[in-house]
C-alpha cells in the first residue's frame, strides 16, 4: 500500500516534518484525514475485554468522587435522605439501560461514538458533536485534575504535616500553593498511565477501584460507629425549593442523569474492545446502577455523620479527609488512615479522568486530526488544555460556573437521541462501515457535501426549549417559571424531543442509504485497505 510516508520521493523540509510527526500505522491501516489505528473497527486481536472488565469499569464510573457528591445535588432539590436514595435507585437504573442501547453499537460494530457520528451527522457534519463533545470534556478533566491535585496534596500531607498546613497561595490568592504542587504530581502520574494502551488497562482499573472501595468502607465504618446513626441529614423533613416532592424527586433523577450523560453518550468507546457479544450488558444493567447507588448513598450518610462528628457540612472526601487531620491534631494514627485514604481518592481521580473523559476526547481529537493525533496524543493534548483552563480560576464562581458546564448537558441529551434514532428505527442496526471512512462522494453517509441536515434539524428542536432556561438561571440562578423548569429535566426533554424529531424527519425524507450493509462486524467484512489506497492515490502526499 502507499503511505504518505512514501508518497513524494523528494519532499520539502515542511512535509518531512509533517511525515515525521504521523501517528504510528498499522499493517494495512493508512493514515488519511478519516482513519487512523484508532479509529478503525477494533480488530480481533485488541477486544481484551470480559465480563470481569467491564464490573471494575463501572466500579471506576459508579464508585468516583463525583459520584460520592451527588448526594449534595438532590439534597439541594429539597429532598430528605431518604427520597435522595430512592432518586438515586431510579436514575441508577436508567442510567443502566442508557448504557446498553449507547454501547450497542460499539459491542456488535466495535466503533465509537467519533466515528458512528459520521453515518447519522455525515462524514463533515460529524465534526459538530465530536468537537463539542471534546470542548466540554476539557473543561470536566481540568476540574477532575484538580480535584486529584487536592487529593495528591492531602496525601502528602498526610506524610509530612508541615505540607498540609502550608498557607501560601498562587493566582492571586485562589490556588493553595501545596494544591498546585499536587495537581503537577497528579498530571505525572496520568501522563505515566496513559501510555498504556487502552486495551490494557485492567490491571491499573483494578487497583483504582480497589482502592477507592476500602477508602469509601474505611469513611462509612469510621462515621457510623462514631455516630451510631445515619447522622442529622436523616433526621431533616423535605422542604422542596420548587413545586412538590415529585417535581424534585423528578429534577433529582435528570441530575443523575445528566451527571453521567457523557458516560452515556461514549459507552461504545469502551464496548467496541469487548471479547465477545453482550460481554459489557450485564455489567452496564447491574454494576452500573448498583455502583452508582452505593457510592452516593455512603457519600450522604458519610457526610451527614461527619457534620455531627466535626461541625461542617462537607461533601468531597479528600476535603473531609483533611480536615479530620485537624479535627484529630495530626495523630500518627490518623494519618496513616489519611494517607491510603486519601490515595485511593487520587486513584479514584486517575481512573475517571481516563474512563470518561481522555479516552473519549483523545478519539474525539483522533477524529478531527487522524493522521496527527491518536487516542494517546489527545489525551496529552486534553491534560494540556485542561491545565490550561486554569479550573482554579473558575471555580472561584463556582455556581455560576458549573451551572453553565452543567448546561452543556443540554447539547449532550439530543446528541444521544438522535444516534440512538439513527441507529435503532432508521437504520435497525444496519452499517456499511467501510463508507464510515471514506471522505467523498462515494461514501452513502457523505448525504449533501458530507452534512446529513436531518441530524441538526433534529438537534436544534432538542435543545431549543431547554436553551431560555439554561439562561434565565445562569442570569438569576433563583428564577423560576416553565422554562426553567424544563430546564431541570433537560435530558428527558432533549433526548425525546431529538429521538422522536430524527425519526419522523427520516420517515418524511428518508436519508436513502439505509438497509446497506452489516448488522455486526465480521473480521472479513470491512476492508480498510483498497478503498482507502484509492482515496491516497486519488488525493496525492500530505
Amino acid at each position: 500500500m502507499t503511505n504518505s510516508k512514501e508518497a513524494d520521493p523528494h519532499p520539502s523540509r515542511w512535509r518531512r516534518f509533517l511525515q515525521y510527526i504521523e501517528v504510528p500505522t498499522d499493517p494495512g491501516v493508512p493514515n488519511t484525514s478519516w482513519v487512523n489505528r484508532d479509529l478503525i473497527p477494533m480488530p480481533k486481536e485488541r477486544r481484551t475485554y470480559k465480563i470481569w472488565s467491564y464490573f471494575i469499569y463501572w466500579c471506576i464510573s459508579g464508585l468516583c468522587i463525583s459520584g460520592y457528591t451527588t448526594g449534595s445535588t438532590l439534597l439541594a432539590y429539597g429532598l430528605d435522605a431518604t427520597q435522595a436514595i430512592v432518586s438515586l435507585v431510579i436514575g441508577g437504573l436508567i442510567v443502566g439501560v442508557l448504557c446498553v442501547t449507547c454501547g450497542w453499537m460499539g459491542e456488535r460494530h466495535h466503533i465509537g461514538f467519533t466515528v458512528a457520528c459520521r453515518f447519522s451527522w455525515g462524514m463533515r457534519g460529524a465534526y459538530f458533536p465530536v468537537i463539542v463533545r471534546a470542548f466540554v470534556i476539557i473543561f470536566w478533566d481540568g476540574l477532575q485534575a484538580y480535584w486529584g491535585g487536592q487529593a495528591v496534596a492531602v496525601t502528602i500531607g498526610a506524610i509530612i504535616p508541615g505540607f498540609a498546613h502550608m498557607k501560601q497561595t498562587l493566582a492571586g490568592g485562589i490556588l493553595l500553593t501545596k494544591d498546585f504542587i499536587g495537581i503537577i504530581i497528579y498530571y505525572i502520574f496520568f501522563i505515566a498511565i496513559m501510555r498504556i494502551p487502552p486495551e490494557r488497562l485492567q490491571k491499573p482499573f483494578i487497583v483504582s477501584s480497589v482502592m477507592f472501595s476500602a477508602t469509601l468502607i474505611g469513611l462509612l465504618s469510621w462515621a457510623v460507629s462514631n455516630t451510631h446513626s445515619g447522622g442529622p441529614l436523616f433526621q431533616e423533613q423535605a422542604s422542596p425549593i420548587h413545586g412538590g416532592t415529585g417535581w424534585a424527586m423528578l429534577f433529582g433523577i435528570t441530575a443523575i442523569l445528566g451527571a453521567w450523560g457523557g458516560g452515556t453518550i461514549g459507552q461504545s468507546d469502551w464496548t467496541r474492545y469487548a471479547n465477545r457479544p453482550y460481554a459489557p450488558t450485564l455489567s452496564q444493567l447491574i454494576a452500573a446502577p448498583f455502583c452508582i447507588i452505593v457510592c452516593a448513598t455512603i457519600g450522604i450518610i458519610v457526610t451527614s455523620c461527619a457534620q455531627e462528628i466535626v461541625g461542617s457540612l462537607i461533601w468531597e472526601p479528600f476535603l473531609l479527609l483533611a480536615a479530620l487531620q485537624n479535627y484529630y491534631n495530626d495523630s500518627p494514627k490518623v494519618r496513616a488512615a489519611i494517607f491510603f485514604a486519601g490515595l485511593g481518592c487520587v486513584c479514584a481521580q486517575l481512573g475517571i479522568s481516563i474512563v470518561l473523559n481522555s479516552l473519549s476526547a483523545g478519539m474525539d481529537l483522533s477524529g478531527v486530526v487522524p493522521r496527527y493525533i491518536n487516542i494517546r496524543r489527545g489525551a496529552y493534548l486534553l491534560a494540556f488544555l485542561g491545565l490550561a483552563s486554569n479550573p482554579w480560576q473558575y471555580l472561584s464562581n463556582a455556581s455560576i460556573f458549573l451551572t453553565v458546564l452543567s448546561g452543556f448537558g443540554i447539547f449532550f441529551a439530543p446528541f444521544s437521541g438522535i444516534l440512538l434514532a439513527d441507529y435503532f428505527v432508521v437504520r435497525r442496526c444496519m452499517i456499511k462501515l467501510e463508507d464510515c471512512y471514506i471522505g467523498d462522494k462515494r461514501s452513502i453517509y457523505w448525504y449533501h457535501n458530507g452534512v446529513n441536515w436531518r441530524a441538526p434539524l433534529a438537534w436544534v428542536l432538542g435543545v431549543f426549549p431547554t436553551m431560555p432556561g439554561l439562561i434565565m438561571t445562569t442570569r438569576d440562578p433563583t428564577s423560576w417559571n416553565v422554562w426553567v423548569r424544563i430546564f431541570h429535566i433537560a435530558f428527558f426533554v432533549g433526548l425525546l424531543i431529538s429521538f422522536v424529531a430524527f425519526s419522523v424527519i427520516c420517515w418524511v425524507s428518508p436519508p436513502g442509504n439505509v438497509g446497506i450493509g452489516v448488522l455486526y462486524h465480521e473480521e472479513n467484512s470491512f476492508e480498510v485497505e483498497g478503498e482507502l489506497e484509492a482515496e491516497e492515490k486519488e488525493k496525492g502526499p500530505v
